[in-house]
């Protein structure tokens, strides 16, 4: 059993059909495009594992099996590679495997984040109060903030959300928070949530991030919502219930990077960014962007 200040369950929503990234993923799923050489469901579980949690609870769609097969073992693969003495190919092969436990969770239909995340009560133990979601679609630095936030948690006894702050001209792409201070820096109360507001009606210009911590209270609350446009459920709908029905929910003011691997034009920049960090291309790529900036700099002027 996870200890207190740990999640023992992480969600991580993984049916949608990545229409942005077609055709690249009429035959591979976006969760499985690289960021440098490592898919970005990979990433979750290597920043799921570090909050602590044991379980990765992937929700697909029927025609997504290469997501979950990511996690298989794959030992005739490890056994060619070693033979020829490719050993670091071998271990990252064998790596996806060892991180946490992978469990299935099949939605039918695309029907909102809300509903995926309501699949995912079935697989939580009995004795768990909260678990975690993790959108891959979204790469946080430090990946501590989870940790942040479970620590909100244990003092407040909270749903806790991350939060970043935005462009007001860009706040009718998220879902935004309607906030009140606190006493600690970097957290604040949630007096609501809207959805896609216009920049002229966002209460705030903090928006969510594709980070929760979620009392278990929130299945009961998917169930009583409406379905909003094409028939998804909302899940800022009902965190907005909850708050509603006096149930407290905090945001943590994420400090960090946030890069949006959900399209092109974030999934881009963070593979520029993790490429210039390797080791073995890094140096490399600098020389190669310096000559292509310059190329292009009379266009972008």
């Amino acid at each position: 059993m996870a200890h207190s200040t740990s999640v023992r369950t992480v969600v991580a929503p993984a049916a949608g059909m990545g229409t942005r990234f077609l055709p690249a993923t009429k035959t591979v799923p976006k969760e499985l495009l690289p960021v440098v050489d490592t898919p970005g469901i990979e990433m979750i579980a290597e920043e799921a594992a570090g909050t602590g949690a044991t379980r990765l609870a992937i929700v697909t769609s029927p025609s997504k099996d290469e997501v979950m097969r990511h996690f298989d073992e794959f030992p005739d693969l490890v056994e060619i590679l070693r033979a020829r003495g490719k050993d670091e190919q071998a271990s990252k092969v064998e790596r996806a495997a060892q991180i946490i436990q992978p469990v299935a969770v099949v939605q039918d239909k695309p029907l909102g984040l809300g509903h995926a995340v309501s699949l995912a009560e079935s697989v939580l133990d009995d004795d768990e109060d909260y678990f975690a979601v993790m959108l891959p679609d979204d790469v946080i630095e430090p990946t501590a903030a989870m940790g942040e936030m479970i620590r909100v948690r244990q003092e407040h006894g909270v749903s806790v959300l991350l939060a970043v702050e935005v462009d007001p001209a860009h706040v009718s792409n998220y879902g935004v928070f309607d906030i009140e201070d606190t006493d600690e820096d970097g957290v604040k109360k949630v007096v609501g949530m809207v959805e896609k507001p216009a920049a002229e009606d966002a209460p705030s210009n903090l928006v969510a991030t594709g980070r929760y911590l979620l009392d278990r209270a929130i299945f009961d609350a998917l169930r009583r919502i409406k379905p909003g446009k094409g028939g998804e459920l909302q899940l800022t709908d009902a965190i907005d219930l909850l708050i509603s029905e006096g149930d407290p929910v905090h945001v943590v003011a994420h400090e960090g990077i946030r890069h949006d691997l959900g399209n092109p034009a974030g999934f881009i920049p963070a593979s520029v960014e993790f490429g210039l960090r390797h080791p073995k291309y890094g140096p490399a790529l600098f020389r190669d962007l310096e000559t292509i900036m310059e190329k292009y700099r009379q266009r972008y002027r």
